[in-house]
């Protein structure tokens, strides 16, 4: 079943009296249950593809269906209720906030799901102690290692149930062994039924990945299966 489809998709920045082509007429689908790695280099479009994908960005032209739903035609507020329901991010830097602890930082989008308290704190610490910080719950994001605060970002990411999680370079921060321990559990999520879409651009870390797709001036170069 097809989670995601991009139908000729466009995207073009108005930069002063040039325009800049990120996206030029990219068509792809990603499979529900599937683990993507895209890659490319700078300025080939995987950045604004996963913009686009994470209903940050709208496309200037073209189709971009979720569920069989057009979400390239929602308003501003129906699409901050999609990346809610549907979408999970897992950056790079975290982006955790500092000053709450790891339990408020994974509760934050049941809260704006709309969850009491008490259910809240529940599915915080049944994900949390799922992905291994369950001796962490009190601690606040300078307390802990990169690798906890990658484990917390993706806790979040999987606390609303989001049906895509999306990861920009997930492992960019880290060293290489706590890298692979972020990219083992990342697997293990996706045997679990999750959908990954990740980008990188470091080889080893796209081989967890099920399917490759290689971005070059903003349309697709090639895709491999793993």
């Amino acid at each position: 079943m097809s989670l995601v489809r991009f139908d000729d998709i466009h995207k073009i920045y108005e930069m002063g009296s040039e325009q800049v082509k990120a996206l030029n007429g990219v068509s792809v689908s990603f499979e529900k249950g599937s683990f993507w790695a895209i890659m490319g280099p700078s300025g080939s479009g995987k950045s604004t593809m996963m913009n686009i994908l994470g209903c940050l960005d709208r496309p200037t032209s073209g189709q971009y269906l979720l569920e069989d739903r057009d979400v390239s035609v929602l308003s501003d507020d129906s699409l901050s209720d999609i990346r809610l329901r549907y979408v999970g991010f897992v950056f790079q830097s975290f982006n955790l906030i500092p000053q709450l602890t790891v339990q408020r930082n994974i509760e934050l989008p049941l809260y704006y799901l709309g969850l009491d308290a008490d259910q809240s704190s529940k599915q915080a610490r049944e994900v949390a102690l799922k992905i291994g910080l369950g001796d962490r719950l009190n601690h606040r994001p300078a307390e802990l290692s990169g690798g906890q605060m990658q484990r917390v970002a993706i806790a979040r990411a999987l606390a609303g149930d989001s049906h895509i999680i999306l990861a920009d370079e997930p492992t960019g921060n880290l060293d290489s062994s706590t890298g692979e321990q972020i990219m083992d559990l990342l697997a293990e999520l996706n045997a679990e039924g999750k959908t990954i879409i990740m980008v990188t651009h470091e080889p080893n870390i796209a081989a967890y990945a099920k399917n490759q797709l290689h971005m070059k001036d903003g349309v697709i170069d090639s895709i491999e299966d793993n």
